[in-house]
């Protein structure tokens, strides 16, 4: 992508009220176009979770990770490999986790390699999983190798080793993991981050539910930028709230509209999938978060300006969530792992 066009596009600027306006900002990128390609006789099924694979010294690779629901709503009942890698130009290399999932929900691959998957269940977070499964985070070598899983296969809880739902996970380049942990209709989880020492020891939690600093509603992406500061989608409360790798709260932007997915490349560009805002919760005609529109917006993890928005190819208020949940950055392009309906994932070609 020409990094240049980021770097000088316009500011964020402040825009209407009313439902699904479109940010005063540019789109240098292309129409969304399907990609991804899977075995004969397999289709995509709801996907929030995509995310670059990195070689084991950290470096992007060009190949991207995707974690599906085996090809329906979740994998319950399925015996697909939900875990799949891709080369560049959607052929796929290999795929792994037949029976580990209820659900993936988040992906990462950290700075030596390894994949980490969220396994967040769906339903009643205060329910147990299925069969052992749910309620954990999982980390496999790149070649689906099972290194280390964290919480309690099935049981959910709020403690040291046990999650409710887990939405996402990311790993600090010293080895700290964090885990999101709460995602639950209604959004009365956990709404709490979860820090763990590189072997899987706890370390300590921070959050409760809530609208004020440190508090959550409804935990659903992280990421860490170049600073190591910790950014948290906070999609209830419309907001991506940054802490430091300790939990104090740094800031609290409210100008990335309703955070479903976030990704931050190695340049400190910041990428978030919008998929929730708009929605008519109860058909009265007030929206959530009226005034911001569904899609990817692209900015400035250090400033926080935000300089160009890809809107959502079905900004429809009658569904619940739409477009991409998941979002990334690679080769130029940007990618939106579509949870709604059978798309799979969109890739947007960058300016040439």
């Amino acid at each position: 992508m020409n990094r240049r066009f980021l770097r000088h596009s316009i500011a964020f600027l402040a825009f209407g009220t009313a439902a699904q306006a479109q940010p005063a900002v540019p789109n240098p990128f292309g129409p969304g176009e399907a990609w991804g390609r899977l075995p004969a006789g397999r289709s995509w099924g709801s996907t929030s979770a995509i995310y670059p694979h990195r070689d084991e010294h950290g470096r992007f690779t060009g190949r991207i990770w995707v974690a599906e629901r085996c090809a329906g709503s979740n994998c319950r009942n399925s015996e697909l490999d939900p875990v799949l890698l891709f080369e560049p130009d959607g052929t796929l290399i290999r795929s792994f986790g037949s029976g580990m999932f209820i659900w993936p929900h988040g992906i990462h691959a950290d700075h030596e390699g390894n994949l980490w998957v969220a396994d967040a269940v769906h339903t009643d977070c205060k329910t147990g999983g299925e069969d052992g499964r749910g309620h954990q985070v999982h980390k496999f070598s790149p070649d689906g190798e099972l290194l280390l899983s964290l919480g309690t296969a099935g049981v959910p809880g709020e403690s040291e080793t046990a999650f409710s739902c887990p939405s996402d996970v990311v790993v600090a380049r010293n080895g700290d993991i964090f885990v999101g942990d709460g995602h639950n209709h209604g959004h009365g989880g956990n709404n709490r981050i979860v820090k763990f020492r590189s072997e899987g020891t706890f370390i300590e939690s921070w959050g409760t539910a809530g609208s004020g600093s440190g508090q959550f509603s409804g935990i659903h992406a992280l990421a860490v930028d170049s600073q190591d500061r910790l950014f948290v989608g906070d999609r209830a409360n419309q907001r991506i709230q940054i802490f430091s790798t300790d939990g104090t709260h740094l800031a609290t932007w409210t100008q990335f509209g309703s955070p479903s997915g976030i990704f931050i490349d190695e340049d400190d560009t910041l990428y978030v999938a919008d998929s929730d805002s708009g929605f008519d919760p109860d058909r009265s005609g007030q929206p959530r978060n009226p005034g911001f529109a569904r899609g990817i917006y692209i900015g400035d993890a250090r400033t926080g300006v935000v300089r160009a928005f890809i809107p959502d190819p079905r900004p429809d208020l009658s569904r619940v969530t739409s477009g991409a949940e998941g979002v990334a950055f690679s080769g130029g392009s940007v990618f939106g792992a579509q949870v709604g309906g059978s798309r799979g994932v969109l890739r947007y070609p960058g300016p040439e």
